[in-house]
């Protein structure tokens, strides 16, 4: 019994700090936030099971980052491989509120999340391929180091120049036009 108080409030010390950031970047990747928490629900839940093989004093934030993107990746894997379902109750409920109001409703989660980011810009970086995707948000969004994102997704950082590299000649690709729109005149 001493062993579970003595390992939870390890736990507690060590990787609870983090749920913010882990948070941020789930919603980066899910880009939803109920699936965002059930990413760091799921993060957390593995995280603790196998605290044992955590090394006190090594980069908490890494060893979670890593357990949440392999989570990501495995439920990506799983939903992609299930053919695709749809409730028909949600459907036609959804349909009759919609064609009964004729309004517009604002979520404000929505409009804070667009303000922070443009429409045009979170597709971008949603059509990028995954590998991709993780390391530009986590360089050019969250700031992490070559070092801290090799260290959290477990690769030589070559390969973290490399993704980068060619993540941003991707986004610069799909971005042109935006980016004349809001009056950029480069090359």
């Amino acid at each position: 019994m001493r062993d579970n108080k003595k390992k939870q409030q390890e736990f507690n010390k060590e990787i609870i700090p983090h749920l913010d950031v882990m948070y941020n970047f789930a919603l980066r990747l899910t880009t939803d936030p109920v699936d965002a928490e059930d990413l760091v629900q799921d993060t957390i839940v593995k995280a603790y099971r196998f605290f044992s093989s955590y090394e006190n004093g090594t980069n908490a934030k890494a060893w979670l980052f890593r357990i949440l993107k392999n989570s990501f990746i495995n439920n990506y894997r799983k939903t992609s491989k299930k053919p695709q379902q749809v409730d028909y109750d949600e459907v036609s409920s959804y349909y009759e509120s919609v064609r009964a109001e004729r309004t517009e409703t604002s979520d404000l989660e929505n409009l804070m999340f667009r303000e922070l980011m443009d429409d045009e810009m979170s597709i971008a970086l949603k059509q990028l391929p995954e590998d991709f995707r993780t390391v530009v948000l986590l360089c050019d969004v969250e700031g992490y180091t070559y070092e801290e994102i090799a260290n959290m997704l477990d690769v030589p950082i070559g390969t973290i120049r490399s993704r980068l590299h060619r993540g941003r000649n991707l986004l610069k690709t799909e971005l042109i036009d935006y980016a004349k729109k809001r009056g950029y005149r480069g090359d």
